[in-house]
């Protein structure tokens, strides 16, 4: 009981503040361009709580905490209105009679705020937990490889490559892939002493891509934790960032080709799962997952499906482009199919995160 209770407090408490987050931008954006704000909702259903603010936007919290919205004002077409609603339209503050450059920069907002979210939590975490370093210390060196021709050994410690001083594991693999026939040096600590090196960094197709490999493997077992300064905290977070975006990026990618299969995606089953288990962990850990969620969810609102934020963009671009906007039966058309691959994805998720629990397996034996 315990345990649940941990994890429905952190499932709220994280998808909460990335919701709140993502629709601050679509507000903030909206605010700054000259559009009125009706509606900014958190969670979905009939409101527990709301006020009105001083320029008239009414807030609310609502008990379906899977989500949120932010309603503009004169967020519909002209045609879809009804002549109440045009009656009410505030002259000049209405979201449809923006240019395109505003009203893609208002529905550009939300992601965006999700990926600056992350920096802010990566940075937060640095200055205040640390930053996990991984110590290079060899375990093997590959024959005929880089390392075994420098005369690397088992248990050196690499504390210097090239220009790259006191590296960790990551840092170290990052400099030799991106550094492919580089001849320079290594220093290592080895029985207590410094040993300098000669050595080649080997060039190695992978994926049609020439990367530099030095041919070790770095035990794993050897983390620590550093605390950075502000500065350098928030340049590595915003590394972090970057790097957890290409990362996911290279799995939506690796979705659609076939590489991974679409059994491994989970839903809000197991992100409530895996808040809960993050939070026992200490809640370090669990501002980690959060920052690692709010690239996931900015990320995925800038998929070109329709219902998301980068399915209006798509929008708005070739509005852009063709200079009117794409014709009304084409967009009911196109959100009808986004509606519809938006809840099978909810379904396959749901199902998957059911699977991984083994309720399928409990059902099944005890309907028999």
């Amino acid at each position: 009981m315990h345990a649940f209770l941990i994890t429905i407090i952190s499932f709220v408490f994280v998808l909460g503040v990335l919701v709140f987050i993502h629709e601050l931008g679509h507000y903030l954006a909206a605010r700054w361009r000259g559009v009125h704000v009706d509606v900014f909702s958190i969670g979905f259903g009939k409101p527990l709580y709301c006020w009105h603010d001083k320029v008239g936007t009414e807030w609310r919290i609502c008990p379906i905490p899977l989500g949120g919205f932010v309603k503009p004002h004169g967020f519909e077409n002209p045609e879809d209105a009804t002549e109440e609603q045009k009656l009410h339209w505030i002259s000049g503050k209405t979201f449809y009679d923006k240019p395109v450059l505003d009203r893609s920069i208002v529905i550009l907002a939300g992601p965006l705020f999700n990926f600056i979210l992350a920096v802010f939590l990566f940075t937060g975490l640095f200055i205040f937990s640390g930053k996990p370093y991984i110590k290079p210390i060899v375990n093997d060196v590959l024959p005929n490889s880089a390392a075994s021709l420098a005369g690397i050994q088992s248990k050196d410690i690499i504390i210097q490559l090239g220009n790259l001083k006191n590296p960790d594991a990551q840092n170290l693999i990052i400099f030799a892939q991106q550094h492919p026939g580089l001849s320079t040096s290594i220093v290592v600590a080895r029985a207590g002493k410094e040993v300098t090196l000669p050595i080649t960094i080997f060039p190695k197709n992978k994926n049609n891509k020439i990367i530099g490999q030095l041919g070790i493997s770095i035990g794993l077992t050897t983390t620590e934790k550093h605390k950075l300064s502000i500065v350098k905290a928030f340049k590595e977070g915003i590394y972090a960032t970057w790097y957890t975006t290409k990362n996911i990026t290279i799995g939506l990618g690796q979705l659609v080709t076939g590489q991974h299969s679409i059994k491994e995606m989970g839903g809000f089953i197991g992100i409530a799962q895996a808040s809960g288990q993050y939070a026992e962990h200490g809640f370090d850990y669990l501002i980690e997952f959060m920052a690692l969620l709010s690239v996931n969810l900015g990320l995925v609102n800038l998929l070109p499906i329709p219902m998301l934020d980068g399915g209006r963009l798509l929008f708005y671009l070739i509005e852009a482009v063709c200079r009117r906007p794409v014709h009304k039966s084409i967009q009911i058309w196109a959100f009808q199919i986004g509606f519809g691959l938006i809840l099978m994805l909810f379904l396959i998720t749901a199902y998957n995160d059911i699977s991984r629990l083994g309720l399928l397996n409990w059902f099944t034996s005890h309907s028999r």
